[in-house]
């Protein structure tokens, strides 16, 4: 594969930096990102302007600071994207899918073919992200580093991803199969429609008396991570929603 159809590919990963607090770090992430031939760089509510010291970290790669996609929030920056990947370098209270950098690859080199979007979401500088921010990623990702020294910049985090984004579309030394035997027929769900399902999952369950909207617990978070863990298709959302739609009629109306 040559250049321009790796890049061509690699257009549909994008590289998600939430509330980003230094400058610099947006021109080298920029770097990083070009080096490997990426491209879409999305800043979720960000802390540093692009300013001169980003151009200057950027290093010729002021195009992807200056067409960077800035947005509110991270529902936001993750609405057309079909598999999310978060950096977590933190065990969390709930086992999450947990994949290393080369596994990601291969899992990513998979999914791109059937049209998918996927984006790679990097958290805060101090503290990464939060656990809800966490939630919302299908897979988690953790790069390994030495125990005694484990803080890893943004940026190189980016570039350590962005190689191996690139190795695994370039196929140069990984070699994708088909766990079904042929490409996937319908494209995954965007991360808008399985949360717009989830939403709709979350009020029929109330309605039938399951969930206790005063009293949740951890429901609604494992049921998120079960249905991240399987990576619906858009026509099995469709099926589900036109399931709890048939429930949600054949409930009885509630006094109010």
């Amino acid at each position: 594969m040559d250049d321009a159809a790796i890049r061509a590919a690699l257009a549909a990963i994008d590289v998600v930096m939430v509330e980003t607090t230094h400058a610099g770090n947006l021109g080298a992430a920029a770097r990083a990102m070009k080096n490997m031939g990426l491209s879409q760089l999305v800043l979720v509510n960000p802390q540093a302007s692009i300013d001169d010291e980003a151009i200057a970290r950027a290093s010729r790669a002021d195009d992807i600071l200056h067409q960077a996609r800035i947005v509110p929030s991270l529902t936001e920056a993750l609405a057309n994207a079909s598999l999310v990947v978060g950096t977590s370098a933190r065990s969390r209270h709930i086992p999450w899918p947990l994949l290393s950098p080369r596994e990601l690859g291969a899992r990513v080199a998979s999914a791109l073919p059937a049209g998918n979007r996927i984006a790679l979401v990097f958290g805060r500088e101090s503290n990464g992200l939060s656990n809800d921010e966490l939630q919302l990623c299908h897979l988690h990702v953790h790069i390994p580093t030495d125990a005694d020294y484990s803080s890893l910049n943004v940026a190189q985090a980016i570039q350590l991803l962005c190689y191996e984004m690139r190795l695994a579309v370039s196929g140069e030394e990984l070699t994708s199969h088909q766990a079904w035997g042929v490409e996937w027929d319908y494209p995954l769900a965007t991360h808008e429609q399985l949360d717009g399902m989830l939403r709709h999952l979350e009020q029929t369950l109330v309605d039938i008396d399951f969930l206790d909207p005063n009293t949740p617990k951890q429901l609604m978070t494992r049921l998120r991570r079960l249905y991240q863990r399987a990576a619906p298709d858009q026509m099995e959302i469709n099926m589900l929603r036109g399931m709890l739609a048939q429930i949600n009629k054949r409930l009885p109306p509630r006094s109010e």
